[in-house]
């Protein structure tokens, strides 16, 4: 009975000589909301090495044109910088993404940031992280470019940036593919 039902539901698939065998399951992926509004652009066009040659992780960067960080999916806060410059979040699928508002604003020590979250918080996409004053930052830190880094891409097989030119926050930026 078991059998019929899995063929039926398509689990199974039916071999040349009328035996069946369990098919593989389909490869989990998840897709991935823009955290912010603003220019989508490689990471090879961040001015910093650290994450223009990928040394963090794979992902993109947005120029913000809005100072307001959204979920890009659902997931928990698993890091929120004490510096409010920068924040990650883990998918419930495994997926984990660390949000880097601006260059070399670390330095700024919170300022200019507000946190709308705390570590081991479940948010939904679209949800309200960070905000920040765009204009603070263009004045007192290197960039407002904001790298978007998958941290654990050995969970990951393929990573695909579907955004380009303007994005919105909360629009598909990117879907990612498990291991």
């Amino acid at each position: 009975m078991f059998n019929k039902l899995k063929k039926m539901f398509g689990l199974e698939e039916e071999q040349q000589d009328g035996t069946t065998q369990a098919s593989a399951p389909a490869a989990k992926q998840v897709a991935i909301k823009a955290p912010l509004t603003g220019e989508v652009h490689p990471l090879s066009d961040v001015p910093d090495p650290v994450f223009a040659e990928k040394m963090m992780g794979d992902g993109f960067a947005i120029t913000p044109s809005e100072g307001v960080v959204v979920a890009p999916f659902d997931g928990e806060i698993v890091q929120v910088f004490h510096t409010k410059h920068a924040i990650g979040i883990r998918s419930k699928d495994g997926v984990e993404i660390l949000i880097h508002v601006g260059l070399e604003t670390v330095k700024l020590n919170g300022e200019g940031f507000d946190a709308h979250v705390t570590e081991g918080q479940n948010v939904n996409a679209g949800d309200h992280l960070l905000t920040f004053n765009i204009d603070y930052i263009k004045e007192n830190a290197k960039s407002t470019i904001t790298p978007v880094i998958f941290t654990n891409g050995d969970v990951l097989e393929n990573i695909n940036i579907t955004a380009t030119g303007s994005v919105q926050k909360g629009t598909d930026a990117a879907v990612v593919t498990l291991k």
